[in-house]
């Protein structure tokens, strides 16, 4: 029998149905969220290196590739996502979780957060913030030359052409040479079968920005990508730190607005970082009969 990997199903044997998420090792919970038009699977890169530490659950978001549906002709929102999230994790058994997401995996997280779902957030150059109405109408405008582009061209030879992957993938990632074939054929197909963003971008659901954030609820790290070409820090990040004060801001150096696959190590540190803090917080606490009495990150 061929070995199969649990990341890169191969060899003889039919690849089982995918689930929808992703979960595999033991620790405290950690669920990570995608960004738009994706699925559980870009964060396969960095999976290896957060499962010695955690229970990670990486679910697909509702309207996404193998994701729970969303009702057909219903306008829906974040909102929806959110309220599905919640029911993927109830499904999961998970109470509360740290919380990742990139994009407007990153936006769901600061969500679940509010519905107090999460013990820690960190948002990976985050959707849900923006200075202005043309910089919506920015976004909304790169996401619907995106739609038409998968639907024109026959994408997936892009993975034999490294110029056309270089131009397609460039305003995502910063080294699209480091997506290899497999993966670069899923981000295809994650974002040929989208439909959360469809409502947004026929114009018949208006997108409202992210309302403000208390940080007493849970530590929030934001952690933009230095190279973003998405959405640059200086256009949607500077707006986010009026929306959320008291976050801890940080960029990564040398990866665009998906950097799982530009720098995985650099992506699961900055994760984790955040996780062994509240941990060695919550280790902290006072015991019963101690006197000494230290400040805790409520989680």
């Amino acid at each position: 029998m061929a070995t199969v990997s649990a990341l890169h199903p191969s060899g003889n044997d039919p690849a089982p149905a995918d689930p929808g998420f992703h979960r595999a090792g033991r620790g405290a919970p950690l669920v990570l969220l995608h960004g738009a038009n994706m699925s559980w699977r870009a964060w396969r890169p960095v999976l290896p290196f957060l499962t010695g530490r955690h229970e990670v659950f990486v679910p697909t978001m509702a309207g996404h590739r193998g994701g729970p549906v969303l009702e057909a002709g219903n306008e829906y929102g974040m909102t929806a996502v959110v309220d599905a999230l919640c029911g993927q994790l109830d499904a999961a058994g998970i109470e509360t979780a740290h919380l990742a997401g990139n994009s407007l995996g990153g936006w769901a997280a600061i969500e679940l957060a509010r519905r107090g779902r999460a013990r820690s957030v960190t948002a990976i150059s985050p959707a849900g913030s923006w200075r202005s109405a043309r910089d919506l109408t920015r976004l909304l405008f790169m996401f619907r030359m995106a739609r038409a582009a998968i639907g024109a061209a026959p994408l997936r030879s892009l993975a034999g052409n490294p110029a056309m992957r270089r131009a397609w993938m460039g305003r995502v990632v910063a080294h699209p040479g480091r997506i290899d074939a497999a993966d670069l054929a899923d981000l295809i197909a994650d974002a040929a079968e989208c439909s959360a963003l469809s409502g947004a971008l026929s114009g018949r659901v208006r997108l409202h920005p992210m309302e403000p954030f208390d940080v007493a609820l849970c530590p929030v790290r934001i952690a933009w990508a230095e190279r973003d070409r998405t959405i640059p820090y200086r256009r949607y990040g500077h707006p986010m730190r009026a929306v959320i004060p008291g976050a801890e801001f940080v960029m990564l150096p040398g990866v665009g607005h998906v950097p799982m696959s530009d720098d995985p190590r650099l992506v699961a540190r900055t994760i984790l970082e955040v996780t062994s803090a509240v941990h060695e917080t919550l280790e902290d606490l006072p015991q019963p009969r101690r006197r000494a009495v230290r400040p805790a990150i409520s989680a």
